[in-house]
C-alpha cells in the first residue's frame, strides 16, 4: 500500500516532553546523521546524539485504514499434525510492524497462503524474525495470523514459528509496567513512554489479550536452522545471555517470567542495539555469534536495509518514491543476511526462501 506524502515514519514533527510526558530520551544516530530507525529509542547512556537533542515524534500516527485484509482468526478444528522429516522448503520473514495486508500479499506471492489467507505450503517451514506490532495499522491482526498459521502449518506437516523482537519486549513492558519508572542507566524511564515514541498504536493496546501476551512471552530469541543462525537484532548482545542457544532462550523467558521492570528494560535495551555487523569489524562480530551458537550465516531483521546501505528517502516525502528494496541485503563478507526491507518507510516487506539464489 502506498503511503501519502509526508505520512511515513520519516516525517519528523517536533514533540516536547510535555506532549508525551516522557523523560528526555534520545535517538541513536548513525554515521550518515540519520536516526538508526524511525522511533527506536534507547537510554541516553547508550545513544550517540548531538548536544541538546530532544525527542521527536518520528512515528506514524494511529492509522485508521479501511482496506486492511481481514483474515479469519477464529480457531477451527484441525487435523492431527502430519509426521514430517523437516525437509520442507525454508522461508524467513522480515519485520512486519503491523502491515497485515502487505504481509498476506507477500505470503501469497511465495505460495505459502492461499487467496483466503490459509496455509497452503504443505511441509514448508516459515520463520518470522520478530517485530509484529507498532508503527503500522494492525499489529494484533499480524499476531493473530501468525498464531493461526502455526496451527495450520503443523497440521500440514510443516511449521510456522517466530522469534522475539525488541517490539515484542516493548509491548509486553508497556502492558505490564505502564508508567512504572525503570532505571535506564541515566535517569528514569518508562515502558509506556518508550512504546509511544516507538510507534505504539492505541488500537493494538486496546485489542491486546492475555493469549497474545502469553504467546509473545514464550518466543525464542535465537535459533539455528539449516546452517542459518536466526536472530532479530543485528547485535552481539545475545552473547550476554548464554554460550549456547538453549540457555539464551531460557534466560530471556525466565527474565520475562520474573516480571521485574528493570530486568525487562535491560533486555529491551540490549535487543534494541543494532549495526554490529555493518562497519569495520562487522564480519568478526558475526563470526563471534556463529562460533558460539552454530551456523554458517546469520539472518536478521531489526535494521532496515536502506539504513544499512545509508540510503534514505527525503524526509519531506513529496518528491521521493522511497527507498528501493528488491530483496535481502547480504553483507559482512557474505556472512550476514538482512531481512528488514523497511516496510514502515515505503520499503518492502520481505518473505524470502533460503538458500538465496545468488
Amino acid at each position: 500500500m502506498t503511503q501519502g506524502a509526508g505520512q511515513g515514519p520519516e516525517t519528523e514533527r517536533t514533540a516536547t516532553l510535555r506532549d508525551f510526558r516522557v523523560p528526555a530520551y534520545v535517538h541513536e544516530t548513525g554515521p550518515y546523521g540519520q536516526s538508526t530507525h524511525p522511533g527506536d529509542v534507547v537510554p541516553p547512556d547508550e545513544a550517540i546524539h548531538p548536544d541538546g537533542y530532544t525527542p521527536t515524534e518520528r512515528d506514524l500516527p494511529v492509522i485508521n485504514r479501511g482496506d486492511t485484509v481481514q483474515v479469519p482468526v477464529a480457531p477451527e478444528p484441525l487435523a492431527a499434525p502430519h509426521e514430517t522429516d523437516g525437509t520442507g522448503a525454508l522461508y524467513v520473514v522480515g519485520d512486519v510492524h503491523g502491515y497485515l495486508d502487505e504481509l498476506v500479499s507477500a505470503l501469497q506471492a511465495q505460495g505459502l497462503v492461499d487467496a483466503a489467507g490459509q496455509w497452503c505450503a504443505g511441509t514448508s517451514r516459515l520463520w518470522f524474525l520478530g517485530d509484529f506490532t507498532d508503527r503500522g495499522p494492525d499489529g494484533i491482526g499480524v499476531i493473530d495470523l501468525v498464531m493461526r498459521l502455526s496451527a495450520e502449518a503443523a497440521a500440514a506437516g510443516g511449521y510456522c514459528k517466530a522469534l522475539m523482537g525488541n517490539h515484542e519486549l516493548l509491548l509486553l513492558g508497556a502492558k505490564r509496567f505502564g508508567d512504572t519508572p525503570v532505571n535506564s542507566g541515566a535517569g528514569t524511564a518508562t515502558f509506556q513512554a518508550a512504546w509511544l515514541l516507538n510507534g505504539g498504536q492505541k488500537t493494538d493496546m486496546d485489542r491486546l489479550q492475555d493469549h497474545h501476551l502469553q504467546w509473545m512471552a514464550r518466543l525464542d530469541a535465537v535459533e539455528e536452522v539449516d546452517g542459518y543462525l536466526l536472530v532479530h537484532s543485528d547485535t552481539t548482545a545475545y552473547l550476554d545471555y548464554g554460550d549456547s542457544i538453549e540457555p539464551v532462550n531460557d534466560t530471556v523467558r525466565e527474565t520475562l517470567t520474573r516480571n521485574d521492570a528493570d530486568e525487562c528494560w535491560d533486555l529491551f535495551r540490549k535487543f534494541t542495539k543494532r549495526f554490529s555487523f555493518r562497519d569495520e569489524g562487522g564480519a568478526d562480530a558475526v563470526r563471534s555469534l556463529l562460533n558460539t551458537y552454530g551456523g554458517t550465516r546469520i539472518v536478521h531483521g531489526h535494521s532496515p536495509i536502506p539504513y544499512l546501505l545509508g540510503e534514505v528517502g527525503s524526509e519531506e516525502g513529496e518528491d521521493s518514491t522511497g527507498p528501493v528494496v528488491e530483496g535481502p541485503h547480504v553483507y559482512a563478507d557474505g556472512l550476514a543476511i538482512a531481512m528488514d526491507g523497511g516496510v514502515t518507510m515505503a520499503g518492502k516487506l520481505l518473505v524470502q526462501q533460503l538458500p538465496l539464489d545468488i
